[in-house]
């Protein structure tokens, strides 16, 4: 059954609405939406494409998110200045600096030069360009506003690009401490902790366990250094490849939701991202289920995934998704499934949900910024409870020294 891309009207309230339905033919298309109450006012069908061969290492090519928000922008402003797809990333492959893009930039002025559209070039670099960005574009080349749609994409990217720059500079500090702790601590049980427990050893002093476990685990990364660091590296490729199984990214993404202070920050996240793609996609004309398909497949969290997923198989059935989300409280504030009940009522969905994107983008830029001061004294006390572990088990062998030597 054909797809067309349509922009409809309400007679009564002049409601507008776009978006991509499945219908026998034109007419067909036109009578489902007069028994919705919409009158047809413009309509193309959308050609199906043939299967998209994907070359096997350009799987793996990755570029840097800035430079395909530059990209995204620039071509924007490149098309609606008049000049010709081809010749705007043939331009912009020149531009670039990134090697790897521009290789890539350069192969795809090639096949729109043979005769493919730009979506369908896109598409042959599925980890450089995601399925967001070629949905987008594909939409944007059969409804004729592909200058507009790359705008919109472009301040999409940019504002994803800042949440994640906001979260990874947040979690750098916390970070950087951890790793150093474990340095310091690797050296001192290696190299300085023998030298003390060696006097311990020489004059026979009675140790308490405290002290016996922490010269045991000496002797063992003395004695077995390759072993623990084979240990350790194994602890750490085995918890990535654990973390990317289905049952390992459950549990993960479980204690994240769930941990007090970061289950906050993943929330605010999830729902700015949605809310900003999700509006995103339907300004640019995609359907309310293509546009939810999209989002669960672009949101990482296996649970937001699940609730996204399920709300296609509801609005397919009728139902409203501003239902859908405030049945799940503990992935969406309450505020997320009013925000979206308004734009159902209204009409104006899109525009809803770009405000409370930016609402949740404030939410972050602000929880971010007073992060180091939350997680300071967690850290404090986490050091101060390692020193003074180490402190008591040197200095309860030493006051037993002392008393014997008196």
């Amino acid at each position: 059954m054909p797809k067309y891309i349509f922009t409809a009207k309400n007679a009564t309230s002049g409601e507008a609405k776009s978006g991509e339905l499945s219908a026998k033919d034109e007419r067909a298309l036109s009578a489902d939406l007069r028994s919705q109450g919409f009158l047809l006012t413009s309509v193309k069908e959308v050609q199906e494409s043939s299967a998209i061969k994907v070359r096997f290492f350009d799987r793996f090519q990755t570029v840097p998110l800035k430079e395909k928000m530059v990209f995204a922008r620039n071509l924007a402003v490149m098309i609606s200045s008049g000049l010709v797809v081809s010749r705007a990333i043939k331009s912009l492959s020149l531009q670039t600096r990134h090697k790897v893009f521009r290789k890539i930039l350069t192969d795809i002025h090639d096949d729109i030069q043979a005769g493919k559209s730009v979506s369908e070039s896109l598409a042959k670099y599925p980890s450089v360009f995601g399925e967001l960005f070629v949905s987008m574009v594909y939409v944007g080349e059969v409804s004729g506003n592909l200058e507009m749609v790359l705008g919109i994409l472009a301040l999409q990217l940019e504002k994803d690009n800042d949440l994640r720059s906001k979260v990874k500079g947040a979690l750098m500090y916390p970070s950087v401490i951890l790793v150093a702790m474990l340095i310091i601590g690797f050296i001192m049980l290696t190299y300085i902790l023998p030298s003390i427990t060696g006097v311990f050893r020489d004059m026979g002093a009675e140790l308490p366990p405290m002290t016996m476990f922490l010269i045991n685990l000496s002797d063992f990364f003395r004695n077995n250094m390759v072993l623990s660091l084979g240990l350790f590296a194994t602890f750490i490729v085995g918890g990535r490849i654990l973390a990317k199984t289905v049952p390992g990214k459950k549990a993960l993404d479980f204690g994240i939701v769930r941990s007090p202070v970061i289950g906050g920050i993943v929330s605010k996240v999830n729902c700015a991202r949605f809310a900003r793609i999700y509006s995103s996609l339907l300004k640019s004309g995609v359907s309310v289920v293509d546009g939810l398909a999209i989002v669960s497949r672009t949101i990482g969290n296996v649970y937001y995934k699940a609730a996204f997923t399920e709300a296609i198989e509801a609005v397919q059935k009728g139902k409203n998704l501003s239902m859908i989300i405030a049945s799940h409280e503990e992935l969406f504030p309450i505020l997320v499934s009013q925000i979206i009940e308004v734009g159902e009522e209204t009409g104006k969905t899109d525009v809803v949900l770009e405000r409370l994107a930016e609402f949740y983008e404030g939410e972050v830029t602000q929880i971010t910024a007073n992060l180091s001061s939350i997680i300071e004294p967690v850290l404090m006390l986490f050091i101060g409870g390692a020193v003074g572990f180490f402190a008591v088990a040197m200095l309860t062998p030493m006051y037993s020294v002392l008393q014997n030597i008196q």
